[in-house]
């Protein structure tokens, strides 16, 4: 099986501009995700795609191989699309650069688990407090036992808890024909209310496969979070948070 992953990068970020950069207990952001990623048995090519040179530039410092790209791509996912063209694979990876603690052994747990009666797929994570409910930047996400994706949440009211007690984590594998629909396909209607891309999947009859596996899920989404991913970083190595 070949995989070709991508980790898109943008520096105009509108809660945390130039976040790939972003130091992480001396490392640039960025360069965790694709130290991590590069871990991995079962991808056979890694690429950075961005349209900033300066990210770009670091990349290339840190060994990455570097794709340039568009500048006015709607999604992550689009980024993806042109610099994956022209590759032979069976699954395409979209590796959210702001998830630091990513390793190559859970990668490979993930590809591995990967549903070719499928033409996507995502991983989800139990929550780690209650509370996430109601965090709209803790994405709860809920499918049916064939695996299949029933929808995706920012919000859950109380008396629906039981059904989304899982967070999403922003990974996502496409066979090339289903990541070429979908980007050929317009923002739908929920991707644009909530700022969820993987809406504009079912809401076009696009089947999710949903791999349920345990990680410590510490994104980078503002500039607030880098303390948090420094101490999970720390404690992973166990040393002590600084």
């Amino acid at each position: 099986m070949k995989v070709v992953a991508v980790i898109p990068a943008r520096y105009g970020s509108t809660r945390f501009p130039g976040k790939p950069l972003a130091p992480i207990a001396g490392k640039p952001l960025l360069q965790w995700v694709w130290e991590g990623a590069k871990q991995s048995k079962m991808i056979s090519d890694l690429l950075i795609a961005t349209d900033d040179p300066r990210i770009a530039q670091t990349s290339q410092k840190f060994g990455a191989k570097v794709i340039m790209t568009r500048p006015d791509h709607p999604s992550g996912t689009d980024r993806i699309a042109e610099a994956a063209q022209g590759r032979v694979a069976d699954w395409i990876l979209n590796l959210q650069g702001d998830e630091p603690l990513i390793t190559g052994k859970f990668l490979d747990t993930w590809i591995r688990s990967l549903n070719p009666k499928f033409g996507m797929a995502t991983v989800a994570t139990p929550l780690q407090e209650t509370l996430d409910l109601s965090r709209p930047e803790v994405v709860k996400v809920c499918w049916d036992e064939s695996g299949k994706a029933l929808g995706f949440r920012r919000t859950v009211p109380p008396g629906e808890a039981n059904d989304w007690r899982h967070q999403h984590v922003g990974l996502y594998a496409y066979r090339p024909t289903t990541l070429a629909h979908f980007v050929s396909l317009p923002p739908s209607k929920g991707e644009k209310e909530v700022k969820l891309e993987q809406l504009r999947a079912l809401e076009n009859g696009i089947a999710v496969q949903v791999v349920p596996l345990t990680f410590l899920s510490v994104g980078v989404d503002t500039p607030g979070d880098v303390t948090r991913a420094e101490r999970a970083l720390a404690e992973r190595a166990g040393g002590v948070p600084t």
